[in-house]
């Protein structure tokens, strides 16, 4: 049985296929942008909305891993994107398993100020060696391919060949996610969400379920990471700031924490916000200051939206079904 949840969803996806057809090179860059986004928000909300983990380092498995695309690609060649795209992965859940291995044994603010520790950590690492090179940053000057054989399948240098393959990922995190949520393993979180130390009495280890949930929360940002190199072609330190977690934070929580769609919503309504209030022909001379409007805002809709975005249309939904048909 098909429901209405899935119908939604299939509809978000087929006008996510359409898009470039009826915008133009602008409208795919920022969509592409904001597809990415939802992909950290996904693997954020592994975190908080399902393991009730406050972390506020993910822009650290987000930054190494785009860092890592640049640096594992030849200068001159293209990169195979059957080991480039794993291997960044990997990046961002080994330093995603690195860092839940220790602040994982804290807790509340101590564990939130713990990732936020790390993250400067790999930002510093970046931002004053050589290895990242500086504020300056690195460029990708070749961007990887997939091929087999002598056939070329997919050539990630082509705007609409990107944004599709981005398209795809943003798709098989969230199913690979909604699988996960609905597995043994992810009712465990949602047990460690609502009472941990009830979790433990009935015999459940809850430090390894965390782990794995931080690591594989690393490997889904690390994707995005990845993503995000190859579609600038450029890092720079600033993918590892915290603002940028601050940023992906707020956009779980303007979409609602809970809830998968939430956070894809949350990721597009944010990246419309900031559009909207950097228009100068809408605001005009106050673009310039569009952080102001743009904090506002989020203060607004958190206000009146306390369970987010996905909460107005579940209560549409609930009063329709509710409303008696006229006979």
């Amino acid at each position: 049985m098909i429901t209405s949840r899935a119908v939604s969803a299939l509809i978000g996806v087929l006008a996510l296929g359409l898009w470039p057809l009826v915008t133009g090179s602008f409208g795919v860059d920022l969509v592409t942008k904001t597809m990415i986004y939802a992909i950290v928000a996904l693997s954020l909300e592994l975190l908080v909305g399902t393991t009730g983990l406050v972390c506020f380092g993910q822009a650290a498995f987000f930054g190494l891993a785009g860092y890592a695309a640049v640096k594992l690609s030849p200068d001159k060649d293209a990169a195979s994107l059957w080991w480039l795209l794993p291997a960044c992965m990997a990046v961002g859940a080994g330093y995603a398993l690195f860092m839940g291995a220790l602040s994982l044994r804290t807790k509340g603010v101590y564990f939130i100020m713990v990732t936020l520790a790390f993250a400067q950590m790999a930002y510093y690492l970046v931002h004053d060696t050589p290895l990242g090179g500086g504020t300056d940053g690195i460029y990708l000057y070749v961007k990887p391919v997939a091929e087999i054989g002598s056939t070329l399948l997919l050539d990630l240098d082509k705007p609409m060949a990107l944004y599709y393959f981005v398209l795809g990922s943003l798709v098989a995190s969230f199913v690979f996610l909604a699988l996960l949520l609905r597995s043994r393993f992810g009712r465990a979180l949602a047990g460690i969400r609502v009472n941990e130390q009830r979790m433990r009495a009935t015999g459940f280890s809850t430090y390894p379920y965390k782990l794995a949930a931080f690591t594989i929360s690393g490997a889904i940002a690390g994707l995005g990471g990845f993503l995000f190199a190859v579609k600038d072609g450029f890092v720079n330190p600033e993918l590892l700031s915290w603002h940028f977690s601050g940023a992906v934070l707020i956009m779980i929580i303007l979409g609602g924490l809970g809830h998968l769609r939430g956070a894809v919503i949350g990721a597009f309504a944010f990246a419309l916000l900031q559009e909207l209030f950097k228009s100068e022909a809408v605001f005009g001379a106050f673009a310039k200051h569009w952080l102001l409007g743009l904090g506002l805002a989020i203060i607004v809709s958190v206000a009146l939206l306390p369970r987010g975005l996905i909460g107005v249309g579940e209560l549409l939904t609930h009063r329709m079904r509710r409303t008696p048909r006229n006979r």
